[in-house]
């Protein structure tokens, strides 16, 4: 017995695991606090600049956003004031009184716009090309409104701190001069592109074209292009030439662009 004693003891000494009397397994040691905080992983730091730019971008978007439905609220308002599509239509051009002497040849004409109407296929084709290319170079491909022309213009006016010139296209030139009046106010501008789009969406380019050529004013009283032909070169307008637009010189015709 004395033995047996003896035994157990150096097992306990010798840091021997204790007898299990039952035959259970030992059960694992338990971790401490300090184990455990090794084992996380430090969380990542979320990058300055990435918040920052996603700020930028976020509060970028509401204000677009907000500014959209302002510009859709101010075109609606002052598009209600204008009169139904469904009833619009092109005014009767003022009528034009020719004199003609007895060999045929024109005398004067007499009326307000002291030329008659002169059709797209009549006149050269250099003519409607060199307005084009004077006033809107980007008539042919634009829906009534010439949005990179009102970006320059803008670009242009803040640089001189001023506006610098107009960034109306043809068809807005004609819109104005038909419906409108030539004030020049923001409500006026909003209804001149609203009937620009209805133009374009309404009548082929050479119709605008057309009707831009026989109502703008050419100066010295001449309303339409026939009218500015005869006034400064004294021929019609089928029978413009390009060497009567280089020998113009400062002559208010030069803005036939020939």
């Amino acid at each position: 017995m004395g033995k047996a004693v003896g035994v157990f003891v150096d097992d306990e000494r010798s840091g021997g695991a204790a007898p299990n009397p039952k035959g259970k397994a030992p059960k694992p040691p338990r971790r401490g606090k300090a184990s455990v905080a090794r084992d996380k992983k430090p969380k990542k730091r979320r990058s300055r600049t990435g918040g920052f730019l996603m700020g930028i971008f976020y509060w970028g978007f509401v204000l677009a956003l907000w500014a959209g439905i302002a510009v859709i609220g101010v075109v609606v308002y002052y598009g209600a004031q204008l009169p139904s599509s469904n009833t619009r239509a092109i005014p009767d051009r003022p009528p034009n009184i020719r004199i003609l002497a007895a060999d045929g040849s024109l005398i004067s004409n007499r009326g307000q716009t002291g030329g008659e109407a002169i059709t797209y296929r009549e006149l050269p084709y250099y003519v409607p090309a060199a307005i084009i290319a004077s006033e809107d170079r980007r008539f042919m491909s634009h829906f009534g409104v010439d949005p990179i022309g009102l970006l320059a213009v803008a670009a242009e006016s803040i640089r001189a701190r001023g506006v610098t010139r107009g960034a109306s296209t043809i068809t807005q030139q004609v819109a104005k001069n038909l419906f409108l009046t030539p004030d020049q106010t923001t409500g006026r501008k909003v209804q001149e592109a609203i009937l620009a789009v209805w133009l374009e969406q309404n009548y082929t380019k050479e119709e605008i074209l057309e009707l831009y050529m026989n109502r703008v004013y050419f100066g010295a009283g001449a309303t339409g292009i026939e009218a500015a032909a005869q006034t400064y070169f004294g021929v019609s307008a089928r029978n413009l030439s390009l060497g009567r637009g280089r020998h113009a010189g400062r002559h208010p015709a030069c803005a036939l662009g020939l």
